[in-house]
């Protein structure tokens, strides 16, 4: 069957006809003449993707559908060079000059792999799809790895799903976008990291506090924002394949096809399987479930001379999920868990520029997606479904040189989420109407101030305003000072978000009423530049704090046989610190360390206790070497989790408890790459110490027992992982 669907997706990434600019990058030896310069960094200005030079200092990069563009070339200690290319233009050659100034290799340091967007006035950290290839990054829930500011970790022992942390909160507490279109929420939020292949993305924009009032109010504690591949910039061929020592098949192909000079389109395909369960932590429970999942997705992209441009896209998948335990126990009966998710997704971006001069633009964002998923817990069943309507309309206008920026517009979202757990049932509808204004002034490039204000009149919960603001200060041209605060709210599906405590027996306690949960989020980000011996130094520090107004506690200390929901009668709390150290060491050798403190508290039961199952700090060193030519890659990242709480069992039999605090403990990843001509290969490793989270499953003798509590994980659950695969890329 894989050799099936490999054949199926090979056949499906045919090769097809793209423009393509080709062209070499030189500097000026000691006696004047051109010599080749290796990897040195070529990107087009608008579309933030972009390729390195090999060793002759040739490269080649798909044209965008504009009628000119400008292409930047950049390396560290040169002058950075714009080109404006023109569409019929499909060769050219550069020279960079060396240059001692430190604002010129600031910029040259921005198409790094994982930057900071300086041009932003708010805090966004880039992380483009040069940064994803430095582990195995097999979906957008192994796409952090080597960032310090957002973890991931296992959401229970038994489904394999992974969740993520953003400044220490809930990944429901993150606005998860892609492309500026909310995505991932409601029944998308337990599973929905593994649907979107780590091959499809190109770029991933991560934002700390309060984002744009633009895109909602949902963003409390951050933002992530996902740009899938598009046809303007994609390569007209790629394939890659991928095996794990977890029995774990991944397979991800994509074929561009420019069908004119306007209009152009990408066909993109993913399928992975599970087809072997293991049990690494010998709990007679299967680690990852055995499972079969197939994505698809086409976009459309169309581009004209007379301002308008416009995209269309459309994604189906299907994934199947079996676990449980290994075999039977003795009375005959077998605890099973049974995952069926069906996701279908259509959209539509058109905007039109009435003045490219001083950029005045309108645009209409529309997307339509149903998502529908059964899942079985031993003896829990809940099924449901969620229907998502959004548009939005957006304005924008620029003048007096940019000095000031305006974007206003509407939006309009219907949200229809239907939930069946057997002794519940409910049918919600949610119609959002909202505006939304914001103003971007900026009369220098020392100081910009982006107040924002959006307005929303919901029908279950009356009317949400959002205030929020951005302000961004540059002491000089290598530190930047930014400041945010704002509101947040988040609407409350309890069960949606709690799914992994159904891999347990604690009964579900819900006594609230409360419709949506409210925050206020504020914080400061410092980013310093420095240059010693010719390199470039990066220094980022942020504080961010976020307040909970109103929000509903999920309590799993009062009882170890229950989960409690109840309206927080006290404290609620996040604060988070980090600094961060980015330098290239020696040539090539690029090295960050980052450490992170988090403090979140939460009135539990009247008492304001510590979160549980979460760790205190965050420690990441993260390396990464080529050699002069850049045909071997090795990286490798080093992941130390501080120590934490663990909610108390003492009320349980002897057998079932566990300790109520665990210890630090040390995660190591490591790739080495091979890169040829049109293909690469790469061998990795994952979890190369092997640690595991001991005994992750309570009462795994006796699943259908009242002790039973496989979703008190705080640690890895599978042991190390050994992977190899192969990318080919043809552009």
């Amino acid at each position: 069957m894989k050799i099936k669907i490999l054949l199926a997706l090979a056949l499906f990434a045919l090769p097809s006809v793209a423009q393509t600019l080709k062209g070499k990058v030189f500097e000026l030896n000691e006696k004047n003449e051109k010599t080749p310069l290796v990897s040195a960094n070529v990107f087009w200005r608008d579309a933030k993707t972009g390729t390195t030079t090999d060793a002759d200092g040739s490269f080649s990069l798909p044209k965008p559908a504009t009628k000119t563009a400008f292409l930047i070339v950049s390396y560290t200690g040169y002058v950075a060079d714009t080109i404006e290319v023109a569409k019929t233009k499909d060769s050219i050659e550069i020279v960079l000059t060396l240059n001692t100034q430190l604002h010129e290799v600031v910029i040259s340091a921005e198409r790094s792999s994982r930057f900071i967007d300086d041009e932003e006035v708010g805090y966004i950290e880039v992380v483009t799809n040069k940064e994803l290839l430095k582990a195995a990054c097999c979906n957008l829930g192994e796409s952090f790895t080597t960032n310090a500011s957002v973890d991931v970790s296992y959401q229970d022992a038994v489904t394999g799903a992974k969740q993520i942390q953003l400044l220490g909160l809930a990944g429901a507490y993150t606005q998860m976008l892609f492309e500026n279109v909310p995505s991932l929420n409601g029944l998308g939020n337990s599973f929905g990291l593994g649907f979107v292949p780590g091959p499809w993305i190109s770029e991933i924009n991560i934002s700390k506090g309060s984002a744009s009032v633009v895109n909602g109010y949902e963003s409390i504690s951050g933002q992530i924002n996902v740009a899938y591949k598009k046809p303007s910039d994609a390569e007209r061929y790629y394939f890659n394949a991928f095996q794990s020592s977890h029995y774990k098949t991944d397979l991800n192909a994509n074929t561009t096809i420019e069908l004119s000079e306007h209009l152009s389109t990408i066909l993109l395909a993913h399928s992975n399987f599970v087809s072997k369960g293991l049990d690494n932590n010998n709990d007679s429970f299967i680690d990852d479930p055995k499972s079969a999942q197939y994505n698809f997705m086409n976009r459309w992209q169309l581009h004209t001379d007379f301002g308008l441009e416009s995209q269309f896209g459309v994604q189906y998948l299907t994934e199947k999920k079996t676990g449980g335990q290994l075999v039977p126990m003795a009375s005959g009966k077998q605890y099973r868990i049974d995952i069926d998710s069906r996701h279908f997704d259509i959209n539509t971006k058109t905007g039109y520029v009435f003045d490219a001069e001083n950029y005045t633009s309108l645009g209409l964002v529309l997307d339509l997606y149903q998502h529908d998923q059964n899942t079985l817990f031993g003896e829990r069943k809940y099924d449901g479904t969620q229907n998502i309507f959004f548009s939005k309309l957006i304005f924008e206008t620029r003048w007096a040189e940019e000095t000031h920026k305006l974007i206003t517009g509407a939006s309009f979202t219907v949200d229809k989420l239907t939930e069946d757990l057997g002794t519940f049932k409910q049918e919600k509808t949610e119609n959002i109407p909202g505006l939304f204004l914001e103003y971007n002034y900026s009369p220098n490039n020392l100081f910009s101030v982006v107040p924002g204000i959006r307005v929303d009149f919901h029908n279950l919960f009356g009317t949400l305003v959002t205030p929020r603001i951005h302000i961004k200060y540059n002491f000089d041209e290598n530190t930047i000072l930014r400041a945010s605060a704002g509101m947040g709210y988040r609407s409350v599906n309890i069960y949606t978000n709690s799914l992994n405590w159904m891999a347990s027996s604690r009964q579900f306690v819900v006594n609230t009423s409360l419709p949506y949960e409210e925050a206020l989020n504020y914080g400061l980000n410092l980013t310093r530049y420095f240059m010693i011996n010719g390199r470039e130094l990066r220094i980022t520090a942020d504080y961010y704090r976020t307040d909970f107004r109103k929000q509903v506690v999920t309590d799993i200390d009062t009882d170890p046989g229950k989960v409690l929901f109840y309206d927080l009668n006290g404290e609620s709390y996040s604060n988070s610190y980090q600094i961060e150290v980015g330098y290239q060491i020696l040539p090539r050798l690029d090295v960050t360390a980052a450490y992170r403190y988090t403090d979140v508290k939460s009135t539990y039961n009247g008492q304001l206790r510590t979160a549980p199952m979460q760790s205190r700090y965050k420690i990441l060193t993260t390396v990464s070497w080529a050699d002069h030519y850049r045909e071997w890659v090795f990286d490798a990242t080093f992941l130390l989790n501080g120590p934490g709480r663990i909610p108390s069992t003492a009320s349980n039999p002897l057998q079932y408890r566990r300790e109520e605090n665990f210890d630090a403990y040390m995660n190591i990843n490591a790739q080495i790459t091979r890169k040829f001509d049109l293909f690469d290969v790469y061998l990795g490793a994952e979890n190369i110490t092997d640690y595991k989270q001991p005994n992750p499953v309570i009462g795994a003798d006796d699943p259908f027992g009242k002790y039973f509590d496989a979703a008190m994980i705080w640690g890895p659950v599978s042991g190390r992982k050994i992977y190899a695969g192969v990318r080919l890329s043809v552009f």
